[in-house]
């Protein structure tokens, strides 16, 4: 029945997606993210929906009459930077060609659909369409975890989708963090109280989902996430209220080993889990040292540690994405990463202070520092963790550039009104000369 249901709702969309690339950019992305297929267990779970999607949407983008233009920005630029310098460095991987170049592939993929997005939604409407995207893919699994928690007691793992990025319990943690405060955003928009309590009630169930991972780094990354929702949140004292009473909750209804778990975080001394990151961190300092362009896609890997590791016998993945990229690509290729992440950041910052005045787009200034939220929670939980690559980050970025794009344009539509026009789409109350004003959709 599953297969049946996914097959019809992607093969359904085919003619929407030939029609309009924007359409096929959302659903390689709800594909890339949530992987439904893998919840079918026929022919589906194998099927490439993602390489089909992928190559309608670039066709369709090559016959389109829609607008379509890879605006150049500090991001944007950043973004097709990193996708050289991965494909120079696979070029002089140490690894075995085989897993480098499947690798390779996978991450290319992402980052190059990410570009097509950037690329092919352009309106408010569409990005409105992206945002349910990001919301409903991991917000699904944050809901499904946290009743599943709240019924075990806590007393099972939150799992995600076999075969996915976020199949392994720690991952599926940080992938729920950042999606907390994307849903939180779109609890700010509905205008149905029905809608805001439903998305209220999603936010709470994927913290405890994410709790029921039983992921330190999880722990970490929400409690940065949550002090920072509260600080970004347009309404603190109705944030308050929802912190205040989420984290009893979380904290009452996990068991004991839960508890005796999470006391660990500071005793990484005899901690093997944690001196095993510190010594594939070592690693991965003493490969980027050896080599300019640093190992390569999947250089962490047993064979290698007996070669770089401190502890050649102790392997262990990178369990942080800075270490991660400057492993795999070296010291350019993190101080690309690192200064990606900047850039969306003072984008996030610019739409913020851009619309501040302007109560039309309100919604593009919350939606910014939802998402510095959600970073906040990919930076501290990925810097345990091995998710430089994972594609939420990196969609929820390419929306900062989206918005961008629509708020400068319709910023420039106000500026060309003449000054009694301006005077009618003013924030209300604002004085005549104050230069206050907000664009119209």
């Amino acid at each position: 029945m599953r297969d049946i249901v996914i097959f019809g709702i992607i093969f359904g969309l085919v003619p929407l997606m030939i029609k309009r690339p924007a359409i096929g950019a959302l659903v390689f992305m709800w594909i890339s993210l949530m992987n439904p297929h893998r919840l079918a267990y026929g022919p589906a779970h194998d099927f490439p929906f993602a390489m089909m999607t992928g190559a309608i949407t670039i066709a369709a983008i090559l016959f389109s009459r829609e607008p379509r233009d890879y605006p150049v920005t500090p991001v944007t630029l950043l973004l097709v930077s990193f996708m050289v310098w991965v494909t120079i460095t696979t070029l002089f991987a140490i690894s075995p060609p085989a897993i480098v170049n499947y690798e390779w592939s996978r991450v290319i993929k992402t980052l190059l659909m990410v570009a097509v997005t950037i690329m092919v939604v352009q309106s408010e409407a569409d990005f409105k369409k992206m945002a349910w995207v990001l919301v409903l893919s991991l917000g699904i699994f944050g809901a499904k975890g946290g009743l599943f928690t709240l019924a075990t007691g806590g007393n099972n793992r939150v799992l995600g989708p076999a075969g996915s990025y976020i199949a392994e319990n720690n991952s599926l943690a940080l992938a729920l963090i950042m999606s907390v405060p994307i849903i939180w955003y779109m609890r700010l928009q509905a205008e149905k109280r029905w809608l805001r309590y439903g998305l209220t009630a999603m936010t709470g169930l994927t913290v405890i989902a994410a709790a029921g991972s039983y992921s330190r780094g999880a722990l970490l990354a929400g409690a940065a996430m949550m002090g920072f929702l509260w600080l970004k949140s347009r309404n603190k004292v109705s944030t308050a209220v929802m912190i205040l009473m989420i984290l009893p909750l979380v904290w009452l209804a996990m068991p004991e080993q839960w508890h005796a778990r999470m006391s660990t975080i500071d005793d990484y001394q005899t901690d093997n889990s944690a001196l095993g990151r510190i010594n594939a961190w070592y690693f991965a300092m003493e490969v980027a040292k050896a080599h300019l362009m640093g190992g390569g896609f999947m250089v962490f890997n047993p064979a290698m540690f007996r070669i770089y590791a401190p502890d050649p016998a102790d392997f262990h993945a990178a369990h942080s994405i800075f270490f991660q990229v400057l492993g795999e690509h070296g010291y350019i290729g993190l101080a690309l990463f690192v200064a990606f992440v900047a850039a969306a950041w003072h984008t996030a910052n610019k739409i913020i202070n851009s619309t501040r005045n302007h109560l039309d787009l309100k919604w593009a200034g919350d939606f910014a520092a939802m998402a510095q939220v959600s970073m906040i929670g990919y930076i501290v939980g990925g810097a345990f963790l091995s998710l430089a690559y994972y594609d939420y980050f990196w969609y929820v970025v390419a929306a900062l550039v989206i918005v961008q794009r629509i708020v400068v344009r319709k910023l420039k539509l106000v500026s060309t009104l003449d000054p009694a026009s301006r005077d009618l789409v003013r924030e209300p109350g604002a004085a005549a000369d104050s230069g206050t004003i907000h664009a119209r959709s």
